[in-house]
C-alpha cells in the first residue's frame, strides 16, 4: 500500500506539473505585479548605508509556538518607539528594540559584516528610517534588487510585501504606507533554504543572507511606464513594447527614440500595452565584444519617460555554428560566482567592484564571454557587460537537487525565470539563457527542465537556451545522454576529468567525444583546484602546476571536439564554500579559481589567456 501511494503521488504530481506548464503558456501570470522599467534612472531614494538588525533564529517576529501570531513583545516590524514606552513604566515589555540595534552596512551579505554572524543562517530583521515627502498625484515604490532568501517588507507598521528568491529583484508599491517625514522600513531576512526553495540546502558556494543589493524608494506619475522592450529582429526590423501601469493607461500616445537615428509612435490598448516595429535605421551599428555600441533609448507616454543604453545585436544557432550578427563566433569565457575581489566578499557588487572582475576576463584572458553562475548576477554587472562587450550566459539556481514533482516548486522555478528575463531583455550581452545546472536525468527532473525551457521560448524567443549536462564516461569517451539535449538550441557540458575521477591527467588529452554533428557544444565547466603560491610539489594536486598542466591537457582534448564553440571554464577567482574545508588547501574556499581570491593570478590563468589569444 505504501508503495502504491508513492507511485500514485508521483503520477499526481507529473500530471499537475503539466498543468501547470500549461497554465503558463496561455497566460501572462508570470509577470510580476510591477517592474519598474528604467528603475536605476528614475527619481528616487538610495536607502543604501547603515541599517540596525536584530537576530531572530526561532522567528519569534513571525510565528509564536504552534504557529499563532507572534506576540507583540517580539514583532520587530511594529511602528513604535520602544524606548519612550520602557521610559513610561507599566506592565508591557519587549524584547527587542531595533532603534537601538547594532549597526549593519547595506547592501552586503551579512556573513562577511560580522565575525558573530559567518555561518548565521535563519531570520534577521534590518530597519532602516528615512524622511519621505510624498506628493500630491504620485506613487510611490520600494525597489529591491535582490534578497536572499525570502523577504517580509514592512513600512510603518504595515505589511507592504513578501518575496522568495535570493537573486532577482521585486518591486512593492507603498503609496498608502507613505507619510510625510519620518518612516520607519522593516525588512525580515530568512535566508534558509529547504528542499522546496530553489536552490535547496545543497549547494557549492557561500549562504551569503541579508539585503546584498541595493534598496531604492522611487516616485512616479499616477499613470507610469512599467515595462519597456526594445529589440533588433533576425529580419533585421527593430520591435518592442511598451507597458502602462495606472488609471490612464489606455489610449495613449508612446513615443520610442533611439538616439538621434530613428522615432516609432504608438498607441496603447486597453490594457495599456502598446507595440512597435520600424525598419532599422541607416547607420545602426551592431553590438559585438569587438564594438560594444549602445545606444540611448528613451521611451515616453503619458508624462512619464524612461531611458536606457540599449545594443542592437542578432543571435542564431544554424548547424553547429552559433551566429553572432550572422557571423560565427567562438566563445572564449570563464564562469563567475558573484564574490569580489577580497578577503572576504560580501557580494557587495558596487561598478568597481564589478568591473575589476569583468577586465581579468576582457582584458587579461582576452575573452568575450562570461558564465554567470548558478544565479541571476546583480544588474551592474550585466549592464557593465554591455558596456565592455562581453557575451553573457544566464541562469536560475535550478541546481543539483530540485523537488521535481512539486508543481508550487516549478512555479518559484517558472517565477524566478521571468523575473531574470523581463529584468535584462534590453541587454545585448545576454544570448543565453539556462535551464540548469548538473541535475540528474530522470523523468520527472527532464519535465521540470522542459517546461523552463518552454517557458524561456514563450517569453523571450530572441535568445538561445541551453543547460549545463552532465556526461556519460564509457571508458575513454565522453558523450552526452540526456533527453533534455533535444530541447537545448546549444549543447553544454560540464567535465572534471583529470581532476575528479579515475583519469590520469595524462590520459585526458586522449579522451574521445561523442556528440550530435548539427548542434553546437560548449564546455560549460572543467576546473582543477589549487591554492595560490603551492608550487613545486612533484605535480601534486592543488599545486599550481598540476592546475596549469591539468588545463593544457583540456584544452588539447577540445580542439579534438569538432563542433565545440566556445568553453566557460571553472572559474575566474576562488569563492567561498563551506563544502571545501581541507584545513591546509581550503579552509572554506573552492580552490578552482585561475585566480585567487584577491586577484593573484595562477599559473593555469597565463595558459588559458595564450589559448583565447590563439583563438582571437
Amino acid at each position: 500500500m505504501y508503495k502504491l501511494s508513492i507511485a500514485l503521488w508521483a503520477f499526481i504530481g507529473a500530471i499537475l506539473c503539466q498543468d501547470v506548464v500549461a497554465h503558463e503558456a496561455r497566460s501572462d501570470s508570470l509577470r510580476p505585479a510591477f517592474l519598474l522599467a528604467g528603475a536605476l534612472h528614475r527619481d528616487g531614494q538610495d536607502l543604501s548605508g547603515q541599517w540596525t538588525y536584530s537576530k531572530d533564529l526561532y522567528r519569534t517576529g513571525l510565528t509564536d509556538i504552534n504557529g499563532w501570531v507572534a506576540k507583540s513583545r517580539m514583532q520587530r516590524y511594529r511602528d513604535i518607539d520602544v524606548a519612550a514606552v520602557e521610559a513610561k513604566g507599566g506592565v508591557d515589555f519587549f524584547e527587542f528594540d531595533l532603534d537601538r540595534g547594532p549597526l549593519i552596512n547595506l547592501p552586503g551579505a551579512w556573513n562577511a559584516a560580522i565575525p558573530e554572524l559567518r555561518y548565521y543562517d535563519g531570520l534577521i530583521w534590518f530597519q532602516r528610517k528615512f524622511n519621505a515627502q510624498p506628493a500630491a498625484g504620485k506613487r510611490a515604490f520600494l525597489r529591491f534588487e535582490a534578497v536572499n532568501y525570502r523577504a517580509y517588507v514592512y513600512l510603518n507598521g504595515k505589511e507592504v510585501g513578501r518575496h522568495e528568491g535570493g537573486f532577482t529583484p521585486f518591486v512593492l508599491e507603498v503609496t498608502d504606507a507613505l507619510r510625510a517625514g519620518d518612516n520607519r522600513l522593516v525588512v525580515g531576512v530568512d535566508s534558509t533554504h529547504d528542499a522546496q526553495s530553489i536552490p535547496t540546502f545543497i549547494t557549492d558556494w557561500d549562504l551569503y543572507g541579508g539585503i546584498t543589493r541595493p534598496v531604492r524608494l522611487i516616485t512616479t506619475p499616477a499613470t507610469f511606464i512599467d515595462d519597456a522592450m526594445v529589440q533588433l529582429r533576425p529580419d533585421g526590423r527593430i520591435a518592442g513594447e511598451v507597458r502602462l501601469q495606472g488609471p490612464q493607461a489606455a489610449n495613449q500616445a508612446v513615443t520610442v527614440a533611439i538616439g538621434a537615428l530613428a522615432t516609432a509612435r504608438a498607441v496603447t490598448d486597453a490594457g495599456g500595452r502598446a507595440v512597435f516595429d520600424l525598419p532599422a535605421p541607416k547607420g545602426l551599428e551592431r553590438w559585438s565584444p569587438e564594438k560594444p555600441m549602445l545606444y540611448d533609448v528613451r521611451f515616453s507616454a503619458s508624462g512619464d519617460t524612461v531611458r536606457d543604453r540599449v545594443g542592437f545585436r542578432t543571435i542564431a544557432v544554424k548547424g553547429n555554428q552559433i551566429l553572432l550578427n550572422g557571423k560565427p563566433v567562438w566563445l572564449r569565457g570563464i564562469s563567475l560566482h558573484e564574490e569580489e575581489f577580497s578577503p572576504n566578499p560580501a557580494r557587495n557588487m558596487t561598478e568597481q567592484a564589478s568591473r575589476a572582475l569583468l577586465h581579468e576576463i576582457k582584458h587579461g584572458l582576452n575573452g568575450n564571454y562570461v558564465r554567470l553562475s548558478h544565479y541571476p548576477h546583480s544588474e551592474t554587472t550585466v549592464r557593465l557587460a554591455d558596456e565592455m562587450g562581453l557575451l553573457v550566459w544566464s541562469e536560475i539556481p535550478v541546481y543539483w537537487t530540485v523537488d521535481w514533482d512539486n508543481p508550487a516548486v516549478l512555479r518559484k522555478a517558472l517565477a524566478m525565470q521571468a523575473e531574470t528575463i523581463y529584468r535584462d531583455r534590453n541587454r545585448a550581452s545576454v544570448i543565453m539563457w539556462s535551464v540548469g545546472n548538473e541535475t540528474p536525468v530522470a523523468d520527472a527532473r527532464t519535465r521540470f527542465h522542459v517546461a523552463m525551457a518552454d517557458n524561456v521560448r514563450q517569453l523571450d524567443p530572441s535568445r538561445l537556451v541551453s543547460a549545463a549536462l552532465l556526461v556519460k564516461h564509457d571508458g575513454n569517451a565522453l558523450a552526452i545522454d540526456d533527453p533534455l539535449a533535444d530541447k537545448l538550441d546549444v549543447l553544454a557540458v560540464n567535465t572534471y576529468a583529470g581532476w575528479y575521477g579515475s583519469d590520469k591527467l595524462d590520459a585526458v588529452a586522449r579522451l574521445k567525444w561523442r556528440v550530435p554533428a548539427d548542434r553546437p557544444l560548449i564546455l560549460s565547466e572543467f576546473g582543477a583546484d589549487a591554492l595560490a603560491g603551492y608550487k613545486n610539489d612533484g605535480m601534486k594536486k592543488f599545486t599550481e602546476e598540476y592546475q596549469a598542466e591539468y588545463y593544457r591537457q583540456t584544452l588539447a582534448m577540445a580542439e579534438r571536439i569538432p563542433t565545440l564553440r566556445g568553453m566557460s571554464p571553472w572559474i575566474l577567482k576562488d569563492f567561498k564554500s563551506p563544502r571545501r574545508e581541507h584545513p591546509v588547501f581550503q579552509n572554506g574556499w573552492n580552490r578552482k579559481g585561475i585566480v585567487s581570491e584577491t586577484g593573484v593570478r595562477k599559473q593555469a590563468f597565463s595558459v588559458l589567456a595564450d589559448y583565447y589569444r590563439s583563438k582571437q
